[in-house]
Order: structure tokens, then C-alpha cells, then sequence
């Protein structure tokens, strides 16, 4: 039986914050597979399948709500939000 070292399992999850959401997800479901298969043949398998789905989860986006022509949003004259910025001239 292999052990791994808790600081491969690190670099393991290092190297996967790096991969797109595409290539994270069929990572994650094919260890997932591979766990349900072969049960407690791979040591560390659960926790680096936990560190997957966190950084799945992490990285999915929701494409309706980031939209790159929305410009931002101003407030009327007079309606200002406390703590808000609305004149930038600080020369007098």
C-alpha cells in the first residue's frame, strides 16, 4: 500500500486551482468513479475528492450575471449613499 505525504496532497490541489471548470469537473467525477469502484484502495482518495469539489464549486460562475457591457451604476443628483464617492475633486 502507497502513503501519501499530506504535502503531495497539497500540491495535488495546488496543480487542480489551476484547471479550468471543464477539466475540474471530469477530475472530480472521474475520482469520484474510481472511489465508488474501489473503495479505500486509494489512500487520501476522500480528501483530495472533498479539495476537488470545493474548488469546483469555487470556480463555477453564473454567465447570466456577469456581463462585460453593463456600465456602472451611477446615483441620481441628490441621492447619494452614505459612505458613498461622488465627487472626486479633492484640490481646491
Amino acid at each position: 500500500m502507497i502513503f501519501m505525504k499530506p504535502s503531495l496532497l497539497g500540491m495535488i490541489l495546488k496543480f487542480a486551482q489551476t484547471l479550468k471548470f471543464r477539466q475540474l469537473f471530469l477530475l472530480t467525477g472521474g475520482l469520484f468513479l474510481l472511489d465508488l469502484i474501489v473503495p479505500d484502495r486509494i489512500p487520501f482518495a476522500d480528501e483530495l475528492l472533498l479539495g476537488l469539489v470545493t474548488l469546483l464549486l469555487a470556480s463555477w460562475k453564473d454567465e447570466s450575471k456577469t456581463t462585460t457591457s453593463e456600465q456602472p451604476h451611477y446615483p441620481e443628483q441628490g441621492r447619494v449613499i452614505e459612505g458613498e464617492v461622488t465627487n472626486k475633486k479633492w484640490e481646491e
